[in-house]
């Protein structure tokens, strides 16, 4: 099969690594949600090399992540593990943080719930989530390109479209994950961060 690729992913690295290198400079592994070509993970991985890097996403996405990971050859990237978020058994890794990158927008309300009850179930205390993708705020939209993306994205699938921070939070809350950052980056987008309520 032809190797995988995404524009977006190689015009969004950059951007997401200034942010998040010094959030994860004290961290020791990653599970990241929704890995889909599998760029994100060698990119990160490779400029972060003290991190373990999980990849994860849906069974018929693996082979297109593992052509990445063993054509990189990197020692800090196992093999994907599988995980719908609504369906699958979250895996028993031990990690102190999640990241996820463009998934939000194209998963169901219910979906976007059960990824955030699942993070907070699999985070111990003090560990960080980190979510990038354009953001709603008070129901609205952040630039006109935001509000053709979301048209597109509930053209294809009327469940889907860009999430609203509020309704995030609330979730996250509720999966005792509390807000730490929010960080506008390039192309209308956002990272978010919450971190697990300590628990000592």
């Amino acid at each position: 099969m032809t190797k995988p690729y995404s524009e977006s992913c190689d015009q969004n690295c950059e951007p997401i690594l200034a942010v998040i290198q010094t959030l994860l400079a004290d961290k020791q592994a990653v599970l990241e949600i929704g890995s889909g070509t599998g760029q994100h993970a060698v990119y990160f991985a490779r400029k972060l090399p003290h991190l373990i890097w999980h990849t994860s996403d849906r069974a018929e996405y693996h082979a297109g992540i593992c052509q990445w990971l063993h054509e990189t050859g990197l020692d800090n990237t196992p093999d994907p593990v599988t995980l719908d978020v609504s369906h699958s058994d979250w895996p028993a890794l031990t990690i102190d943080v999640v990241f996820t990158a463009n998934t939000a927008h194209i998963m169901h309300d219910k979906d976007v719930a059960a990824m955030l009850a699942g993070v907070g179930r699999l985070l111990a205390g003090d560990g960080l989530f980190i979510l990038y993708g354009p953001i709603n705020y008070n129901q609205q939209y952040t630039s006109e390109s935001n509000r053709h993306f979301d048209g597109w994205l509930k053209n294809r699938d009327p469940l889907s479209g860009i999430p609203d921070f509020e309704k995030l939070d609330s979730m996250a809350a509720q999966a005792s994950l509390l807000l730490k950052d929010d960080h506008p980056m390039p192309a209308n987008n956002r990272i978010l961060v919450w971190q697990k309520k300590s628990t000592g």
